[in-house]
């Protein structure tokens, strides 16, 4: 599901757009059909993706992009906590690392 999204917001994924069936999603991730089919159905519920009936599943047109953003960036940030917090990092010496790894990661992307 992040990952679809992700693809939706990056633009990778536009509206219309067919997503893999489940049998072939699940064969390329290795997961149980039923995972892909709870997936795509989570996602058809929160109106990201629609189902055409012996068609398949498509990106639907996002109504507010910005929304779509902001639940990917929060998604990133609970994850960034989450993991810092298993590592004994706390969330202000977080902060301070993205800040710090910043310059260095666009150097690396540039260069």
């Amino acid at each position: 599901m992040d990952e679809i999204r992700r693809l939706i917001v990056t633009g990778a994924l536009k509206a219309d757009d067919p997503l893999p069936s489940v049998r072939q999603l699940a064969a390329d991730l290795r997961l149980n059909h039923n995972t892909i089919v709870q997936a795509y159905r989570e996602l058809e519920r929160e109106e990201v993706v629609y189902v055409r009936r012996g068609q398949g599943t498509f990106v639907a047109a996002q109504r507010e992009p910005q929304v779509q953003r902001e639940r990917v960036i929060a998604e990133v940030a609970e994850r960034a906590i989450g993991d810092a917090r298993r590592h004994g990092i706390a969330l202000d010496e977080l902060v301070d690392a993205l800040r710090a790894s910043a310059p260095r990661i666009k150097e690396a992307k540039n260069g």
